[in-house]
């Protein structure tokens, strides 16, 4: 079922700007790059003060990113990417910014960047090579005329294009990333970066939904997931939505694929799972508040299990480097020798007082740990009666803040009402990660008595 999006005005190409006002992306985007500028020379000035200190080591993190890092700097990594402090920093995240451009030796200039679409549709923007995530999003909805207050619900992924031409996704594009020095520093074609919805509630729909081009937008991301499988369909509900398709009844297309399984679900590559036995093959797909582990066991049918995040106690993301050729360990399915092994652990209530690990071994660890995250932070938001839009981060003084309503997903877990369960003699997962690096999950603690 092919999908229709096509970009409706060619009218933000710059030379048409350049005898006009410009656009309210740019001139937003041009305030942005000053208050850089201005938290740049704080970076730099910072480094010069400390020579030994962190931004010194942090800066030489990313002149070694080409070769296998250390568990040590892997960890740190992620901290840095999981903190909320650090992530709300504009003078960190313009150090970040900028160490990227000096690594890569890439100069400030404009140029061309292709972002592709959901059904594979090309979106050419003008961007400069300094421009963070936030600047290359606003400019691509302004290229397909997305309204401004639309912007966050999308969000722009790195993925990488396979032989078949399906994607597996690498990671969502965080703030203190530069888009264009992100995918050309790969140098290969392989990889492309794609706008996508970041939201996993599908009421939400009914927002993007109002808007002829939000509506194109999430129409040919359900389109193109159900070609690839993503979203489960029978024969008769395949058939209902190719005679929807075919009345160009593009919203009730939506309210029926909104009650299929998987319906906005982000999959990832066949990994392996110690759940329900050891190295067992899944595909694991997350969305609606959960991750779901497709497994086909020796002799049964396909099966499905699904562990709800509201029921995860805490997760963490562990690197490893295989064993020797003369070791015992087996480098796994998708992994050659030599390659870091990365997995991601997490503690889950399988009953009312029995807690046990669970542990994903995947490439994509990481990313299935931002996916988590986000589900937590879209689940404390909506409790507390916020929104999609609420959900933008603000910027005040030069300084990124989380709206009032986000503020709530930081509050600290109340275990005590879990009193039912024994912490002591739950085992751990196999790994030496630390209790720093343990993201304990701040919607565990509103689970009930229902929820078991």
């Amino acid at each position: 079922m092919p999908g229709e999006l096509r970009p409706e005005r060619t009218s933000h190409h710059p030379s048409h700007l350049r005898s006009q006002a410009p656009p309210k992306w740019r001139v937003r985007q041009r305030g942005r790059a000053e208050r850089r500028r201005r938290a740049c020379k704080a970076a730099v000035a910072l480094s010069v003060r400390s020579p030994a200190g962190p931004c010194r080591r942090e800066h030489a993190l990313f002149h070694s990113r080409n070769r296998v890092p250390q568990r040590g700097q892997r960890r740190l990594r992620l901290r840095v990417r999981q903190d909320p402090l650090l992530g709300s920093s504009e003078t960190f995240n313009s150090f970040l910014r900028r160490a990227q451009q000096e690594t890569q030796q890439v100069p400030t200039e404009e140029v061309s960047l292709e972002v592709l679409l959901s059904n594979g549709q090309k979106v050419l923007v003008n961007v400069l090579t300094s421009d963070q995530t936030e600047d290359v999003l606003e400019a691509v909805a302004a290229k397909l005329d997305l309204p401004d207050d639309l912007i966050g619900y999308f969000s722009l992924f790195l993925v990488r294009e396979k032989d078949d031409g399906t994607f597996s996704f690498v990671r969502k594009l965080q703030e203190f990333e530069l888009p264009y020095v992100s995918v050309t520093s790969l140098r290969s074609q392989e990889y492309k970066i794609v706008l996508r919805k970041s939201y996993w509630d599908s009421a939400y729909d009914d927002d993007v939904m109002e808007n002829r081009v939000g509506l194109n937008l999430l129409y040919a991301q359900t389109v193109s997931d159900i070609e690839r499988g993503w979203i489960l369909v029978t024969k008769e509900q395949h058939r209902q939505l190719k005679s929807l398709q075919e009345k160009v009844s593009k919203k009730e297309f939506l309210r029926l694929a909104q009650t299929l399984r998987h319906y906005g679900y982000l999959r990832f590559d066949a990994c392996v799972a110690d759940f329900p036995e050891k190295d067992c093959p899944v595909v694991v797909s997350a969305g609606n508040s959960e991750l779901s582990l497709q497994l086909r066991l020796p002799g049964q049918q396909l099966r499905e299990g699904s562990f709800r995040v509201t029921r995860m106690r805490c997760w963490r993301v562990t690197s490893s480097v295989p064993l020797p050729s003369g070791g015992t360990s087996s480098p796994g399915p998708g992994r050659g020798r030599g390659e870091v092994r990365l997995e991601l652990a997490f503690e889950y209530l399988m009953s009312k007082d029995r807690l046990q690990w669970v542990t994903i071994t995947s490439p994509q660890a990481i990313m299935m740990s931002i996916c988590l995250q986000s589900m937590v932070d879209e689940l404390m938001v909506k409790k507390s009666g916020g929104s999609i839009r609420k959900m933008l981060r603000r910027r005040v003084g030069g300084t990124l803040r989380r709206s009032d309503s986000q503020q709530a997903v930081k509050s600290p877990p109340l275990l005590s009402k879990l009193s039912a369960v024994s912490l002591r003699g739950i085992g751990s997962p196999s790994t030496d990660a630390s209790a720093s690096d343990v993201h304990g999950n701040f919607a565990f603690e509103g689970i009930g008595d229902e929820d078991l």
